[in-house]
């Protein structure tokens, strides 16, 4: 196997996981979304945020390929590939598992405004959370994209 191969099957992983992970995420939410729909049907613009903000792993990941693209040459070295590799797999698995667990949030903050509880902007700041950590690996890519 070439390293370029070994970079571009982890850059796969890094799009497509927290792609799927931020498809399961608005989905959770979503569904969450259309049953609050049928109680408090006034309060759609919050449940919109609140089923779009599991996307922006999604959003990460790719982004993820456009920080560490300028490595992806024919004759990169197999550490660079290790890094490239190691790099999107830190985000491509902390994107999948973090767009999942925020959709819960989500879902459970939506469930609240449905039921007549003003809690948008405490669901808002209980599903950053778990965001963080997605932000974390994006900064964990750009700072091993710098070090190569």
């Amino acid at each position: 196997m070439e390293p370029i191969i070994f970079s571009y099957t982890g850059i796969g992983l890094m799009v497509g996981l927290a792609g799927v992970g931020s498809a399961f995420g608005v989905t959770i939410a979503g569904n969450a979304a259309i049953g609050a729909l049928k109680k408090n049907p006034d309060a759609f613009g919050n449940y919109m945020v609140l089923s779009a903000l599991p996307g922006t792993q999604g959003l990460y990941g790719f982004l993820g390929y456009f920080l560490l693209q300028t490595h992806l040459t024919p004759d990169m070295t197999w550490s660079a590939a290790a890094a490239v590799f190691g790099a999107s797999l830190m985000l491509a698995l902390t994107g999948l598992l973090s767009a999942i667990r925020q959709g819960q949030v989500c879902a459970n903050g939506i469930a609240g405004i449905g039921s007549g509880y003003d809690v948008f902007g405490k669901s808002m700041i209980l599903a950053v959370f778990p965001e963080l950590y997605a932000i974390v690996s994006l900064a964990g890519v750009f700072m091993i994209g710098n070090a190569i």
